[in-house]
């Protein structure tokens, strides 16, 4: 077995999709982030390590990323890869702050890089990712719209005040991404806007729904799970398959999407490294 790493997201493309492409909803994290940066619609100044994993053969067999500020992200890499990766990791001059992805492949990588560079881990978040099945629509009062020119401040401050600790970008000038790929809508009740869903363009077939934020003021009345019904079905009409991450922490959220149509995939979680 042998792991590479590489900052050149083009080529980590070409190595990789080939074999992530066989499932792009289980692979839809690496794919999207991957497919964002050698487009040039996500442009970072500290660059990105990328690692995939190669069988005696050399055929790819997993892969894992780590973005600026952010964690090492394994997916949904086999566990018996994890110590290599983290040993190619160790190579990498950038601060580690965690691992995230199958539980029991965070857990191996965090063992091996506590083991070698010590410190604790800590797992400190579970997360679901769902693919849609059958749709099911979902109602409330009023209606879904694409934003609005004149929205993208307030679509920049509701993404920093419910996603402050995931998004390390300049939220206005994401707003204004969103704006300009008509990725993100809204939900207007009474002539307010109440709500937002976004999603992620396809990466071979498959598209990831979110952010989703409704203003404290306005939840519990079902415009969340409206709005994401509504873009999950524009997301079928595309030809697209559809999935989301929920917070299992939060089974508000994961209650609504069942409702809607959504289906277990995989479980991930949070790995925080501690000196």
């Amino acid at each position: 077995m042998d792991v590479r790493v590489t900052t050149d997201a083009a080529a980590f493309e070409q190595t990789v999709f080939p074999f992530l492409q066989q499932d792009p909803v289980l692979h839809t994290l690496i794919m999207s982030n991957v497919r964002a940066r050698v487009t040039g619609a996500h442009v970072e100044d500290e660059p990105s390590y990328y690692a995939s994993v190669h069988d005696g053969a050399g055929e790819v067999v997993g892969a894992a990323m780590r973005t600026p500020g952010r964690m090492v992200y394994l997916g949904a890499l086999r566990p018996e890869y994890a110590e290599a990766v983290a040993d190619a990791y160790l190579d990498v001059p950038i601060e580690q702050i965690g691992v995230a992805g199958d539980r029991p492949a965070a857990r191996r990588f965090a063992d091996r890089w506590c083991e070698r560079r010590g410190g604790t881990a800590t797992e400190t978040k579970a997360t679901r990712l769902h693919k849609l099945g059958t749709l099911t629509p979902l109602s409330a009062e009023g209606s879904p719209r694409l934003m609005n020119d004149d929205e993208t401040a307030l679509v920049a401050a509701w993404v920093a005040d419910g996603f402050a600790d995931e998004f390390h970008e300049p939220s206005l000038e994401w707003a204004e991404d969103q704006l300009k790929s008509k990725s993100m809508w809204i939900w207007e009740a009474g002539g307010e806007p109440v709500s937002m869903v976004g999603y992620h363009h396809p990466v071979f077939g498959a598209c990831r729904v979110g952010p989703v934020y409704t203003p404290p003021e306005h939840r519990r009345r079902g415009y969340a799970g409206a709005l994401t019904s509504h873009v999950s079905a524009e997301i079928l009409a595309q030809g697209n398959q559809a999935c989301l991450y929920t917070d299992l922490a939060n089974p508000t959220s994961n209650k609504i999407y069942h409702e809607a149509g959504y289906r277990q995939v995989a479980d991930f979680v949070d790995v925080e490294f501690t000196a």
